[in-house]
This record gives C-alpha cells, sequence and structure tokens, in this order.
C-alpha cells in the first residue's frame, strides 16, 4: 500500500469519527471539558488546549482560539478567555495516532520518526459549533522561535501535526506540544505563548513556536507551555 492511499484511509477514518462525535473513539487519551470551553453543539467532541499559566486543567482561564470569525488558511490561533458560548474556541481531534502512523501517512519525514516514533501525536481541527473547517492548528512554514500558529490544511504536511512529548515530561496532566516541521531534536519547537503580552491584551498576542529549553531525555517542562488534557496517555 503506498504512503498516499494510507494517508487518505486515516484521515478518511478519523474525519468518519469526529463526525460522529466520537472523541473518546479517537483516542482514550482525550478528554473534553465542556463546561469550560466548547459550545453546545460542539459537546464532547471538543478537546480543551491551554496554558497552564492561566488556568488548570479542569478549568482553564484561557483557552485556544482563533482570531475573530473564519476558518481561512492563516488566521491567527490567540488566547480567549474560557467559556462555552464562542464557538471561534471549538477544537476537535482531525487525527491521533503514533508518529510512525503519520509518517506512514506521508506526514511527517523519516528523521522526525526515527526520532519521536512512539509517541503520540494530533492533528487538532477548528471545528466551530462542532462542524469542521478542514484547518488545522499548525505553521505556515517550518517551526523556528517566533513562528506564528495559525490555521493550516489538515492532512496536507508535518505542519499541523503536534507530537505529546515523552510520557516523563508529564506534569499534572502538561505536556509539551512539539510541531511536526521540527528539526531540532535536542530543543524541540512546541506550542508557546509570547514571551511580553497578556491574553487580555488587545489585540491578542498570536501563539507562536519556541524552542523548549530541556535536556535530550525530554524530562523539563516550561512554564510556558501550551496542553491538552491528556488524561493518562496509552
Amino acid at each position: 500500500m503506498s504512503p498516499m492511499s494510507l494517508k487518505g484511509k486515516l484521515l478518511a477514518a478519523a474525519a468518519a469519527l469526529t463526525m460522529a462525535g466520537a472523541a473518546t473513539a479517537v483516542g482514550a487519551a482525550v478528554t473534553a471539558t465542556t463546561a469550560n470551553a466548547a459550545t453546545s453543539p460542539c459537546g464532547r467532541s471538543c478537546i480543551d488546549i491551554f496554558s497552564r499559566l492561566f488556568g488548570v486543567h479542569t478549568s482553564p482561564n484561557f483557552v485556544l482560539a482563533v482570531s475573530g470569525s473564519g476558518a481561512a488558511t492563516g488566521t491567527p490561533i490567540i488566547l480567549s478567555p474560557a467559556s462555552n458560548a464562542d464557538p471561534n474556541e471549538d477544537f476537535t481531534v482531525s487525527f491521533k495516532g503514533t508518529v510512525n502512523e503519520f509518517y506512514l501517512a506521508d506526514l511527517v519525514t523519516s528523521a522526525l520518526n526515527l526520532h519521536y516514533h512512539n509517541l503520540y501525536a494530533y492533528e487538532i481541527q477548528y471545528s466551530p459549533d462542532g462542524v469542521e473547517s478542514g484547518r488545522c492548528v499548525g505553521v505556515g512554514s517550518t517551526a523556528a522561535d517566533g513562528t506564528k500558529v495559525t490555521l493550516q490544511p489538515c492532512g496536507a504536511s508535518s505542519k499541523t501535526v503536534w507530537i505529546v512529548d515523552a510520557y516523563s515530561s508529564i506534569r499534572g496532566h502538561y505536556a509539551p506540544l512539539i510541531n511536526g516541521s521540527d528539526v531540532n531534536f535536542s530543543q524541540p519547537y512546541v506550542l508557546n505563548y509570547p514571551s511580553s503580552g497578556y491574553p487580555t491584551d488587545q489585540p491578542r498576542p498570536e501563539l507562536q513556536t519556541w524552542t523548549l529549553l530541556k535536556f535530550s531525555n525530554h524530562s523539563t517542562v516550561s512554564n510556558e507551555l501550551f496542553s491538552a488534557d491528556f488524561g493518562v496517555l496509552p
């Protein structure tokens, strides 16, 4: 089976699960907290992604959101006060699997697969009111310090793939989310918040990828990192 045909089957299966509202079927590692950051139509299909600086996994204060309305490629990703009324905060899992599965689907490089292989990775799709947009959280170019995080086409490249860092790095449900376009394996580029600014600033600062200052054993977590409520990873 060619990588491209496998890619099509994987993405079609993930889309069918999400359309059915089966977030737990996509992966039991993802838990929804709909009272804080998902509209009623999105319900338990939605997941929370938030900064550990601005809340805890049971009650995040600020969560991932798109800037304004619309799902166009390049729309900035920002933080927004957690609510259950703003569809711009609605995100679902487009596809979840090991890094090796993303490699077989032709979405990450062989070098990245060799390094992370069995770690879990996710595509996080913008789904206002539970309706899939076909756009996922990613970067427009290879991740580097200060690269802006925006909506990008799902299933097209490594730029929308987010790898959950090694299990040893988890501290109270928090784990670094490494961008799949990463080429810096000892200090990878992770989803992060700008060093200057606060989520209530207007306009709200756009999220970025930053170098994760840690050792290659993936044991140190920065206070600035974003994470999803992944619960206990399988």
